[in-house]
């Protein structure tokens, strides 16, 4: 009896083991197979977010920034210290609150913005300070140190999340190749660094991913570095990308009077870089040029590259993909770590939470738009932030704006001076004397 149990007993275990193994496959199968779907869904959702224009694409930031905020509240929710406190949680979705405007041409939209927009500040102010009012009427006796610390959570993920997520916005409506180049640098760089690392990692590159290797961390770098140069001169080709949006508008067509010259060919020597540094760096350069042999020096001057100017902006974009970005990652690791979870929620099925997809991006938004506004943008007045200083004016006044850029373009022969004539009699009407003449 012992030894027909003894023989029995490694059979058993074998069956055990072989159903095991085909559970945890099946398992793994499933799991690919939900994000597999999950991840065609979302990538046809973009495509055809961004086939239906900037202000489509601006409500799906703003709906990525609702899904991550409640993700990072739920996980400082302690729901039965909450029930002694009615209307807490509402607090912090008020406290988040944040206004955002822009005009459009059209003098319907003008008319319903343009006293929001001149009284702005001060009604932020408003509702911040109606929100802390809130908070302090409602502190209760034995909660004082989790409402503070409640308080102190909201807006350390309205620094961390919401504003720079916001950037985003900023981005689209400067040309959807500005939101959607550093994205997709971002997701290429994850794809690159681990195909490098599943192939070559052998060093370990920080502890909080373990997974994580130097040989991926280079990897990564070069083929996003690479794959930047050939995204940037393809999308570069076509206006819906590199066109800003003045507007609203969800129908009106893009209208790129002129393409911005950093779409277009041009040809860099060398020695262009020295325009980039400050004035002491220059001439330090400049001191080591002059030394080097007669030779040398030729052929530096003579070194240059016709390309796209975006296409080397891309690089740049690119570099920061690849090393600092991913430390948005990191952070994130350390962050469920602390609080003990895998993931900070399940808003995609097989992915996690929103915020588990946007750790990386959040900082690539940020970085892109200063990089923008540092590098690229034209130093002049834009016809938006004329626009949106005129509407701040007095009726009044803007009628007098008005009647002095008809004078202007009726001396450009843009309007015809009949027009200008039919501004001017009908501003001298409305206008006093000293404004109208």
């Amino acid at each position: 009896m012992n030894g027909s149990a003894d023989t029995a007993s490694p059979k058993l275990s074998r069956r055990t083991s072989n159903a095991g193994a085909a559970a945890e496959a099946e398992n793994r199968f499933k799991s690919f197979r939900v994000r597999t779907i999950s991840t065609i869904v979302l990538i046809g959702t973009f495509i055809g977010i961004i086939a239906a224009g900037h202000v489509p694409l601006m409500f799906m930031i703003l709906g990525i920034q609702f899904l991550m905020v409640r993700e990072v509240f739920a996980l400082a929710r302690v729901r039965q210290q909450e029930k002694k406190v009615p209307g807490f949680r509402a607090q912090q979705w008020f406290i988040k609150k944040n206004l955002t405007i822009e005009l459009t041409s059209s003098a319907r939209t003008a008319a319903m913005f343009g006293w929001l927009l001149r009284h702005h500040t001060i009604m932020s102010f408003s509702l911040y300070t109606a929100g802390f009012v809130l908070f302090v009427l409602t502190l209760k006796k034995g909660m004082y140190t989790y409402q503070f610390g409640q308080y102190a959570w909201t807006h350390m993920i309205l620094m961390t999340i919401f504003f720079p997520s916001s950037f985003f916005v900023s981005n689209i409506f400067e040309g959807l190749i500005w939101f959607l180049l550093p994205a997709a640098l971002v997701i290429i760089n994850d794809i690159a660094a681990y195909l490098a690392g599943f192939f070559f990692g052998r060093t370990p590159l920080i502890q909080l991913s373990p997974k994580k290797t130097w040989e991926g961390f280079v990897g990564g770098l070069i083929g996003t570095t690479v794959a930047s140069w050939y995204l940037a001169g393809f999308l570069s080709r076509f206006d819906w990308f590199v066109c800003p949006r003045t507007d609203l508008s969800i129908i009106q067509p893009l209208d790129c009077a002129a393409t911005p010259s950093i779409y277009s060919p041009q040809t860099f020597y060398l020695t262009d870089i020295l325009t980039l540094l400050p004035a002491e760096a220059s001439d330090a350069l400049m001191t080591l040029f002059d030394r080097l042999d007669p030779g040398w020096q030729a052929l530096a001057r003579g070194a240059s590259l016709t390309c796209l100017p975006m296409q080397l902006h891309a690089v740049v974009l690119a570099t920061f993909a690849s090393l600092i970005a991913p430390f948005g990652g990191f952070f994130a690791s350390g962050f469920k770590r602390g609080f003990k979870i895998k993931d900070f929620g399940d808003s995609i099925p097989g992915h996690g939470g929103m915020t588990d997809r946007m750790d990386c991006q959040v900082v690539m938004a940020v970085f892109s738009y200063v990089y923008f506004t540092s590098y690229v943008a034209p130093t002049g007045p834009s016809v938006g932030s004329v626009l949106s200083a005129a509407v701040r004016l007095t009726p009044l006044e803007q009628l007098d704006l008005f009647s002095r850029m008809a004078n202007v373009l009726v001396g450009a022969k843009v309007l015809p001076s009949a027009i200008g004539e039919t501004i001017a009699t009908h501003a001298r009407r409305r206008l006093p004397p000293a404004q109208s003449t």
